[in-house]
């Protein structure tokens, strides 16, 4: 019996994988409908004046029945700057407890120390949105997990959550300010993060809740970002994390002038699709080029006088700016990528804090990305069917994030990937990528510095375009345009042993990952 079938795009996903479970194959970005009722957590009751605070984090982890096989669950608002995960799992170890899978919202250089854990077989189980340095090396190249990690998007995320289908037993929430009875905000206090918006759903329907603080403050802590019917316990550690570590070369604007060549040219073709417009919204994704579209789109709105109604996703003190000028209305905010944005979020009453699952979730009434005019994507690779690859490298290693990058691509009504033709002398479009996280049907464009590829499905948007002057050309023209500059890429080594599935944000699978051989 074949125990394979292909999915909506050609790839062979497997029906079942041990440790994990059936799984349902991608059917398109539109077409899977959810079943069945939200999880539910138990009833529980706090006493009259009961205490929440603990000792310490072996404490937490007693109080919670911890035990072998259990799921744990993290933010990742502190990014590369993040010790909770580290120092939970630490403990967790010296305790003799094994088989836990960490459910964390991303992972970062800085849990480097999980792959001795995972060796160890303290940790067998990863779902996550993205993996970055060492870690994603070992679990690519070495296959040390057991299970293969599960990649989510920032909106499958709480989806997978409220549906059951990953049940948190313990959440560890890294709070930058709390009081005694698990109020919990992230603008207070010195490592001050921002946004919490990654963190209100493992707080919603995990089984056990448990807030990790370094300044604790007097009761009620306000603003409030989760709120203390939702916690179990409080601990006061030393330091939860370092905010400079919030900041990454991919939260930056770039300098690049390659980089700023391509990102005038997307915003270009964002005016001559005619919706910068009175009360359009916004939102660009991680990486220099996409992140500069905002500045010179800033140009359009500020010659023209047209003033947005939100921008959103993860903000950074250039949105920022824009909002105290009066080009956005709003901000919509699930996490700050800079000091500049939590300083903003804390003072501003029009930058909004908002949940993963208000951002992102497809299966909930209605989210933020279905609300968005204009998405500016970043990508490692683009085929020629317009399928986008964000969490391997050309190498196929495991080293970026799936984030919102298929979210608002099926929710934008204009998506487009802004990307150099050719990186480190490796031509970025291909015949297919190594790893699809979004699918080619809900992308409208990619821009490079050589030309504009328009979605055959989008004949008027290539019309718009043209009429504009913008250089279109076919995906298939920009292809064979970078492979005689560079040649044909050789195809990565892999073996058969499954190492990741992409979940698409509907609880499909839309690919695997498979470990690189060299």
């Amino acid at each position: 019996m074949n125990n394979t079938v292909k999915n909506a795009i050609g790839r062979e996903i497997p029906l079942f994988i041990e440790g994990i479970g059936k799984l349902k194959a991608f059917q398109g970005a539109y077409n899977n409908m959810p079943e069945g009722l939200k999880h539910g957590t138990k009833l529980t009751r706090a006493f009259k004046g009961g205490e929440k605070c603990l000792w310490d984090l072996k404490d937490s982890l007693k109080k919670c029945g911890i035990k072998d096989g259990m799921t744990l669950s993290f933010h990742h608002h502190f990014r590369n700057g993040d010790f909770l995960v580290n120092q939970v799992i630490d403990e967790v170890a010296k305790m003799g407890i094994k088989d836990i899978t960490i459910f964390a919202s991303s992972l970062q250089g800085v849990h480097k120390p999980l792959i001795e854990h995972i060796k160890n077989g303290v940790v067998t189980g990863i779902e996550t949105s993205g993996i970055r340095g060492e870690l994603g090396e070992a679990i690519t190249k070495d296959h040390i997990l057991k299970k293969p990690v599960i990649i989510r998007s920032h909106g499958g995320r709480p989806r997978a959550i409220a549906a059951g289908d990953s049940k948190i037993d313990i959440a560890f929430l890294a709070a930058p300010a709390a009081d005694r009875y698990g109020n919990v905000n992230g603008v207070e206090g010195p490592t001050a993060c921002g946004s919490m918006g990654y963190a209100m759903a493992d707080a919603e329907y995990a089984e056990k809740v448990v807030v990790v603080t370094d300044y604790l403050v007097d009761y009620p802590a306000t603003p409030v970002s989760i709120p203390q019917t939702l916690v179990d316990y409080v601990v006061k550690v030393e330091k939860i994390g370092d905010p400079t570590g919030i900041v990454s070369g991919a939260t930056r604007i770039t300098k690049n002038p390659l980089e700023l060549m391509i990102a005038e040219e997307a915003s270009k073709a964002v005016i001559a699709s005619g919706l910068v417009k009175e009360g359009f919204s916004f939102q660009a994704g991680t990486g220099g080029p996409s992140l500069a579209v905002a500045h010179f789109l800033r140009k359009k709105m500020v010659q023209d006088g047209i003033k947005g109604s939100f921008a959103a996703g993860g903000t950074t003190g250039y949105l920022v700016d824009m909002l105290n000028e009066g080009l956005f209305k709003t901000l919509l905010d699930v996490q700050c990528f800079d000091l500049k944005a939590v300083e903003s979020i804390k003072t501003n009453p029009n930058h909004v804090e908002m949940s993963a699952d208000f951002y992102a979730n497809p299966h909930n009434k209605g989210c933020v990305a279905n609300q968005l005019d204009i998405m500016i994507l970043s990508a490692t690779e683009i085929d020629v069917d317009f399928n986008v690859n964000v969490i391997t490298g050309s190498n196929g290693v495991i080293m970026g994030a799936s984030g919102g990058h298929s979210d608002t691509a099926a929710g934008a009504k204009l998506s487009i990937v802004v990307a150099p033709l050719l990186r480190g002398r490796l031509p970025i479009i291909v015949d297919e990528v190594t790893t699809v996280i979004t699918p080619g049907e809900t992308i409208d464009a990619v821009v490079t510095e050589r030309g504009v590829a328009v979605n055959p499905a989008r004949k008027e948007l290539e019309d718009q375009f043209r009429a504009a002057g913008l250089n279109v050309m076919s995906i298939e023209e920009l292809k064979a345009m970078a492979e005689k500059l560079t040649g044909k890429p050789e195809r990565i080594n892999t073996s058969g042993e499954i190492v990741g599935l992409v979940e698409y944000r509907d609880g499909t699978i839309i690919d695997v990952i498979r470990r690189v051989v060299e």
